[in-house]
């Protein structure tokens, strides 16, 4: 039989964390958990860390879009000229 100490029965024991109620834009649920140590080193308090204005710049994240559409969208706010996708309706020379 192994040996148990309070610490580790505490351990043991199912976690109380509320569930999500909301959404983050990334997709991702929002849920609080409360002893999380934002400092640690395996936990990642700035992604958007040294990168730059035109790196954050781009949302891919619209839904009624394709990744093609949504790179295509932004290309071309920015100025940069993109091939029109080829639908099948045009005759093929």
């Amino acid at each position: 039989m192994a040996v148990t100490n309070d610490k580790t029965a505490e351990g043991e024991k199912p976690a109380d964390i509320k569930p999500a109620t909301s959404v983050d834009t990334s997709g991702a649920p929002q849920q609080v958990v409360p002893d999380v140590d934002m400092s640690h080193p395996a936990v990642d308090d700035n992604p958007r860390a040294n990168t730059t204005v035109d790196q954050n710049r781009i949302d891919f994240n619209d839904p009624t879009l394709s990744g093609a559409e949504a790179v295509a969208k932004n290309l071309r706010e920015q100025g940069i000229g993109v091939a029109e996708p080829d639908d099948g309706k045009k005759a093929r020379k």
